[in-house]
């Protein structure tokens, strides 16, 4: 076994480094990630059939990635879908 010495400011640094290197690792599990939902998930939450969901998906209403036959929508894209077609209420 070998035995290597170095002064004690190189270490600190090297510490330091580590610890800086592991607090923006942290950091990035932190943020949130994209939440995905399947295609029954999409129609149990805007309550809309099976077609509907085909008909957005064939018209370009909702963006979609196909794994196989599986269908995914992004959280994101839903909300923005609901958002593009809300109407503010005018009455006072």
């Amino acid at each position: 076994m070998e035995v290597v010495t170095i002064q004690s400011e190189a270490f600190t640094q090297i510490v330091e480094k580590i610890e800086a290197i592991n607090n923006r690792l942290d950091a990035r599990e932190k943020e949130p990630k994209e939440q995905w939902l399947d295609n029954i998930e999409l129609m149990k939450l805007l309550k809309i059939s099976k077609r509907t969901a085909q008909h957005y998906r064939d018209n370009g209403i909702i963006s979609f990635s196909q794994v196989g036959n599986k269908i995914y929508y992004r959280l994101s894209d839903v909300e923005a879908l609901l958002n593009k077609h809300y109407n503010k209420a005018f009455k006072k």
